[in-house]
């Protein structure tokens, strides 16, 4: 396959909406009859779906959580402590990589290794589970910064469990640790009605400098007989954060909470205020609410309408200039 292809289908890749880039695992048979002629497609388009994971903050269920402890004793050579669960959902991304596909998970305190393009779901037969999650190991969670606990146990969890009901989070130091990196993520959804949305927050603490920046992404599609995506995003610009030395790592926690709340509280509201403008403004002025008639049209029905007829009770129609 020529470069410009591969790039052509990583770029179809990346692109995808929320929640429809599926596994190949679930289109195996489709993707064999058309990669026949270019067997090695899939190879070649891996770092686009290890891309696309990333930066969709992707989740997956470890091994080891509340409702997989005995998969975990089953499938891993190196089980974790007993008492230890890991989170629902545990975050694909760039800020918790250990590189060649290996991740960490500061909660559960181990590594794992995804597999980007299968995306099995751990709760699928064992078979298919290896695929996705293997060698899971104990790593240490290297950071001093006060409130990183506090944070990532308490207020976080409080807060996302009470605006966004699926979702997933976690705090992350960096390689240095010298500041704490916030990442939040909500899916929803509803393919028997059309649409699925995302919600992506990441956030940068500064202990050096007391304060907070980040960046909101929403990321919604709606396709019954048709195909609208709505892609934004907006930058967070330097807050700063109420921390004096003084300060209890809990309290901590509960500013840098309280600060992203209002952050996100704010974006919300522009976004509402966005969709009734378009509602009003710009959608309504892109057709008349009805035609030159005055009737609603029954599309249902329109197949056996009769050209000037029906519409308008014979008397006027789409046969006339004026329309």
């Amino acid at each position: 396959m020529s470069s410009e292809n591969a790039a052509a289908v990583s770029a179809f890749i990346e692109g995808a909406p929320p929640g429809e880039a599926r596994p190949i695992t679930e289109h195996e048979q489709d993707i064999q009859k058309l990669t026949a002629e270019h067997p090695q497609l899939l190879k070649t388009v891996e770092p686009a779906f290890e891309k696309y994971n990333e930066l969709q903050l992707a989740t997956v269920k470890l091994p080891g959580s509340t409702k997989d402890v005995s998969v975990m004793h089953i499938k891993s050579r190196h089980s974790l402590p007993l008492g230890i669960l890991t989170p629902s959902k545990v975050l694909i991304s760039s800020y918790n990589s250990l590189g060649d596909h290996k991740y960490y998970d500061t909660e559960s305190q181990s590594s794992f290794l995804f597999d980007h393009p299968s995306q099995v779901n751990p709760r699928q037969q064992q078979e298919k589970i290896r695929y996705l999650i293997s060698r899971t190991e104990s790593v240490q969670c290297p950071t001093s910064r006060r409130g990183f606990e506090e944070l990532r146990s308490h207020t976080l969890s409080a807060y996302t469990k009470e605006h966004y009901p699926s979702s997933a989070y976690s705090v992350y130091p960096t390689s240095d640790d010298s500041e704490l990196t916030i990442v939040v993520v909500a899916n929803k959804y509803s393919p028997s009605n059309f649409w699925n949305g995302r919600w992506r927050s990441t956030y940068v603490y500064s202990p050096s400098a007391s304060s907070l920046t980040g960046s909101l992404k929403v990321d919604v599609h709606y396709y019954e007989d048709g195909n609208v995506r709505l892609t934004t995003s907006k930058s967070v610009p330097s807050s700063s954060i109420a921390a004096s030395p003084s300060l209890s790592p809990s309290a901590l926690a509960a500013e840098i909470t309280k600060s992203i709340s209002g952050v996100e509280k704010k974006y919300q509201e522009e976004l509402n205020k966005g969709f009734t403008k378009l509602s009003e403004g710009e959608f309504k002025n892109l057709r008349r609410q009805l035609p030159v008639t005055r009737q609603k049209i029954e599309w249902e029905k329109v197949g056996g309408y009769r050209l000037g007829q029906d519409i308008g009770s014979g008397k006027s129609g789409y046969g006339r200039r004026d329309i």
